[in-house]
């Protein structure tokens, strides 16, 4: 059964607000990356830079599973304005609205997308 206008609306209304907390998270993690060492010198021990680069390093990787996440959502938002929301973009089966309520962004049923992880699709 096609998602009600109200679902589609409130799937919308979620999507945005995660979009949102996500850019955020991105805005913070870019600032701490970028911003200038200015404790770095002759001072500071180098097992101290050690941890400040490691700290730089996770910092980048979460930042870039942020941006997967994102295209994931602003994939989800595309399917909204084309009126193919809840639908799997892979087999074209109805998305469960359990599924949607847990993974707003999902584009795939479970099983396409166990099988597109696989490497089967």
């Amino acid at each position: 059964m096609p998602l009600k206008k109200s679902e589609i609306d409130h799937f919308k209304k979620r999507l945005l607000d995660l979009r949102a907390q996500i850019m955020q998270a991105i805005e913070g993690s870019k600032k701490e990356v970028t911003a200038p060492d200015e404790a770095k010198g002759y001072s500071q021990h180098s097992a101290d830079e050690g941890t400040d680069d490691f700290v730089k390093q996770i910092n980048l990787e979460v930042t870039n599973k942020e941006f997967g996440l994102l295209r994931q959502i602003d994939r989800a938002l595309e399917k909204i304005e084309e009126g193919t929301y809840g639908v799997c973009d892979i087999t074209e089966e109805e998305i469960p609205v359990k599924r949607l309520e847990a993974i707003p962004y999902a584009t795939m049923t479970v099983k396409a997308q166990e099988k597109f992880e696989k490497g089967l699709l």
